[in-house]
């Protein structure tokens, strides 16, 4: 009974210990990180930019505007810009983006892209597509 009381407290301090590190503790943790730069405006018609750029690395900017104001239905918030830094691993990151009425997309080399369509079903879609359009007719049933 003693050796499995010992046994279990040794599996719950071993449980319990500080875990291994996968990445090297960050070089500027818990220091301040200097501003190299910063811009911003923003302008009485709603448009707006701003950038900055820290010591560390990391660098955004982005731009926005009103499209269509007062149009009703067809005004957008769009901005576009882009951010930069270096990951954990040591690899350089960098995205761009665009955010308007389709949404939000973004680009960069470290981001998933979906396979390409097969050919099969390209040219399936292109065989529907090619179809006049018949009207449909509502089932009475």
């Amino acid at each position: 009974m003693k050796s499995f009381v010992v046994l279990s407290t040794l599996i719950a301090l071993t449980c319990a210990a500080p875990q291994f590190q996968q990445y090297p503790q960050q070089q500027y943790q818990n220091q301040q990180i200097p501003i190299i730069s910063q811009t911003q405006d923003i302008n009485p018609d709603g448009s707006y930019q701003y950038s900055y750029e820290t010591g560390n690395g990391i660098a955004a900017q982005e731009q926005g505007y009103l499209k269509n104001a007062g149009v009703k239905d067809a005004e957008a918030q769009v901005a576009q810009g882009s951010f930069a830094y270096t990951s954990p691993e040591g690899i350089p990151i960098s995205v761009s983006y665009i955010a308007d009425e389709n949404g939000f997309r973004a680009e960069g080399a470290h981001l998933p892209t979906p396979p390409p369509i097969p050919e099969a079903i390209a040219r399936a879609l292109q065989y529907i597509q090619s179809q006049p359009q018949q009207p449909q007719q509502a089932f009475l049933g």
